[in-house]
């Protein structure tokens, strides 16, 4: 049903002739006469009879033109609310990985409570590969996502990527290991090539830098571990499970060593990612323009993990 014939439908039931509608909407009174048999056929109801020279609505056109006086209503409240300049509103899904969310929209929900009571946003933390499924499955309207520049994400071609942040990682060892601090990358990995090797278990992008630069040194590692958590790959590297990438500039615990990556570095670059042509909804471009205003005017804080780092345990009671 084209909104079009119930918008001469109500036209007909205010003004009382086809020649009036006819005028008021700009076309002729066949094709006012020829848009009402077709909606008449869709509706399956008889809408309008003859009145002498003239027409009118039956009980059913009657009933039919309240309605469109709704739907209309409805359809233009629609189109004011969806237009690139509407105040944003409604509901953005952002699905995404836990830096991300912690560090920079977190804030962004908290702030805009306050000057977008109307937007409400749903947030669900996942690895990259994940969120861009329930992208392509319209079970999110915003995912943020990270890559490593030696493990870049193909491009789809029906997603636009907005940059937000890279940052640096180096390779976490126990505190022990014979690794001078001056040793290019891959001489860093080629000490450690007898290491058993720690990657994340929800996303392949770090095994396959690992896998890399192992290569370049002459040497296939033995990948052994999984984590998601970094406070976790801390802990298995502290008890000399292996080794694994660490975000340069973590806090690390007394028993780990952040070795730097250079010659080639190791960079992980964060996006926010949306389907093209959705860009222009309000509450996607606010959040998405906000997001990247706020790592712009905070680059030192922009965030380096890519894993889920749970909050500590409290501790037991008395």
């Amino acid at each position: 049903m084209e909104t079009r014939r119930l918008r001469l439908l109500m036209e007909l039931s205010r003004l009382g002739s086809m020649r009036a509608v006819a005028e008021t909407v700009g076309t002729t009174t066949s094709t006012v006469s020829q848009q009402l048999t077709v909606l008449a056929r869709e509706m399956g109801a008889t809408l309008i009879e003859p009145d002498g020279r003239r027409v009118r609505l039956t009980p059913a056109g009657r009933r039919l033109a309240e309605h469109a006086s709704v739907i209309l209503a409805a359809v233009e409240s629609a189109r004011l609310d969806l237009a690139p300049d509407a105040e944003p509103n409604g509901t953005l899904r952002v699905a995404g990985f836990a830096t991300a969310i912690r560090a920079h929209l977190l804030p962004l929900v908290t702030d805009l409570a306050v000057s977008h009571p109307r937007l409400h946003i749903f947030v669900r933390e996942h690895e990259p590969a994940e969120a861009l499924q329930l992208l392509a499955a319209d079970e999110a309207d915003l995912a943020l996502t990270y890559d490593y520049n030696l493990a870049p994400a193909d491009p789809d071609p029906a997603l636009h990527a907005t940059a937000l942040w890279t940052a640096s990682w180096g390779l976490g060892v126990h505190a022990g290991a014979e690794v001078p601090e001056s040793a290019d990358t891959l001489e860093v990995f080629a000490r450690c090539r007898t290491q058993d090797w720690i990657v994340n278990s929800r996303n392949a992008a770090d095994e396959t830098v690992i896998r890399t630069l192992a290569s370049m040194a002459g040497f296939t590692p033995r990948i052994t571990h999984q984590a998601d958590s970094l406070d976790l790959v801390q802990g298995m590297i502290t008890a000399g499970l292996g080794v694994g990438l660490l975000p340069i500039g973590t806090t690390t615990l007394p028993e780990v060593r952040l070795l730097p990556l250079t010659g080639p570095e190791v960079t992980l670059r964060a996006f926010a990612v949306a389907r093209h042509g959705h860009l222009v909804w309000p509450p996607l471009a606010l959040v998405t323009d906000l997001l990247a205003q706020r790592i712009r005017r905070n680059p030192s804080g922009r965030g380096a993990e890519r894993r889920a780092t749970p909050a500590p345990p409290s501790r037991p009671g008395p």
